[in-house]
């Protein structure tokens, strides 16, 4: 598509991907966008307070002391033609009445796992499934916490065998690049194009 600037010259308007970046909370959402984002990310971050006790379950995450209440968003340029939007989604409960919005006209989803807390990327991984949304998950790599294989991850998360299941650093920019190769891969042999060879 080619669109006249407002001074006459001719210029592209570059093809925009939409990538949503969801798991449970404190999974590493927003350190995911901010690491990957080539601009200061927008982020929604409050503070925890007491009115979350009873509401917000820290265990496993008892440092810390912000959550994302709306969503994280970044952008990574690949070339003049192409641009990456980046939407972190909120990991509790109470919020994913923002899905369903944040989700629409996604190319495909990274969901993070914290193997600290396994079963808080389920409702990210049903989500996707029911809603055909193509996604990989990144088994996020906490320091101190234990490690196990992606074997057992998988089982573990009842993953089909073609969804893409990798270990990650979120505060990585180079491990969530991988991430982000290893989603758009996934997508393209899905939809049967030609994945270029690493």
């Amino acid at each position: 598509m080619d669109s006249v600037r407002s001074d006459g010259s001719d210029r592209r308007i570059p093809l925009a991907l939409k990538i949503l970046v969801a798991g449970g909370f404190g999974a590493g959402k927003t350190t995911l966008v901010s690491a990957l984002s080539e601009v200061r990310p927008l982020q929604t971050e409050e503070v925890l307070t007491g009115a979350g006790i009873g509401t917000d379950d820290t265990s496993g995450v008892e440092t810390k002391s912000t959550t994302t209440v709306a969503m994280d968003f970044g952008r990574i340029t690949i070339n003049e033609d192409l641009q990456v939007y980046l939407f972190g989604t909120p990991g509790q409960d109470r919020f994913w009445f923002l899905w369903d919005e944040l989700a629409f006209g996604a190319l495909g989803a990274v969901v993070l796992a914290d193997t600290r807390r396994l079963a808080d990327c389920f409702p990210s991984i049903d989500y996707f499934e029911q809603r055909g949304v193509p996604f990989v998950v990144g088994v996020n790599c906490f320091d101190g916490s234990r490690r196990f294989s992606l074997e057992t991850v998988r089982q573990a998360l009842d993953l089909d065998p073609d969804v893409p299941l990798l270990l990650c650093d979120a505060r990585d920019r180079q491990s969530g690049k991988e991430v982000l190769i290893a989603l758009v891969e996934h997508v393209a042999r899905q939809r049967g194009e030609p994945v270029p060879a690493a």
